[in-house]
């Protein structure tokens, strides 16, 4: 199963259409508005009473554009710096995501950037190792990956036996028995559940003992951060295609808003994401 969202870039869609309607609104303003004001005076003043504010026509797309400039140019700004929705699209984040979560992603948790171009403009914070993030897979910046972050610019990883080292230094894990899936995700029952532990960050994985090994070993460049998806056995990541490099950063997902797979599974709802 595909690995990236299937989610629209809407910052290409509402640029344009908060520089449309904002020219829109600023034209009128500046040279329309005054001069029909004027006409409508000339026009109604032997027909308007004392103190009475004439009634002036404008035409509908000065006023769809008045009344919908503030509305995109608020979504943009959400969306773009605070914080994003995605839908879960397959089962290689299991059994932290499952296909069908509906996540939220902090936008300005590494950075301020602007949109469409991704340019950083203030620098906030970095991706630490155990993150769950967001990126524009590097080789099709228009597809949106999420993974966890094993790899910190520099670090050495290798991924033998299915276990991962850094530094040497292996991330330790606890057998916590078979994993029985749901939905979309019946599939992967069977597999062997671990709790694995990577800095700060205590998380559970899946691991198919079928499935060939896949060892890897890799040095992290600046300025990157290598990814693995937490279902080992059934996630394309960077084992196969690389570091994630830092201006392809969205964000990083920090909770769960809604789960529809074969229904809504209220259990899930507002779960953090760790």
């Amino acid at each position: 199963m595909s690995d990236w969202f299937s989610n629209m870039d809407f910052a290409l869609i509402l640029v344009p259409l908060v520089a449309v309607t904002g020219a829109i609104w600023l034209i009128d303003t500046l040279f329309f508005a005054k001069q029909r004001q004027a006409k409508h005076l000339m026009s109604l003043k032997n027909s308007i009473n004392q103190g009475q504010e004439p009634i002036i026509d404008e035409p509908w797309f000065v006023g769809f554009s008045k009344s919908l400039f503030p509305v995109f140019l608020i979504v943009l700004v959400l969306r773009s710096f605070v914080m994003e929705p995605f839908r879960i699209p397959s089962n290689s984040m299991m059994p932290t995501l499952l296909t069908g979560d509906f996540i939220v992603v902090n936008k300005f948790a590494y950075g301020i950037r602007l949109p469409v171009v991704n340019l950083k403009l203030l620098d906030i914070g970095d991706p630490q190792r155990g993150d769950v993030i967001v990126f524009r897979y590097p080789k099709n910046p228009s597809q949106n990956f999420i993974k966890r972050v094993v790899g910190l610019p520099g670090d050495h990883i290798a991924y033998l036996n299915k276990k991962v080292f850094v530094n040497n230094e292996l991330a330790p894990q606890v057998d916590s028995g078979k994993y029985v899936g749901v939905g979309k995700g019946a599939g992967m029952t069977g597999a062997l559940l671990k709790e694995e532990t990577l800095g700060n960050v205590t998380h559970n994985i899946l691991v198919r003992s079928e499935s060939p090994d896949r060892s890897f070993e890799f040095d992290v460049p600046e300025g990157h951060y290598f990814v693995l998806g937490d279902n080992r056995d059934r996630s394309h990541d960077s084992r196969y295609w690389g570091a994630v490099p830092d201006q392809n950063l969205v964000g990083r997902a920090f909770m769960i808003w809604m789960n529809w797979d074969e229904g809504i599974s209220w259990e899930r709802i507002g779960q953090s994401i760790k």
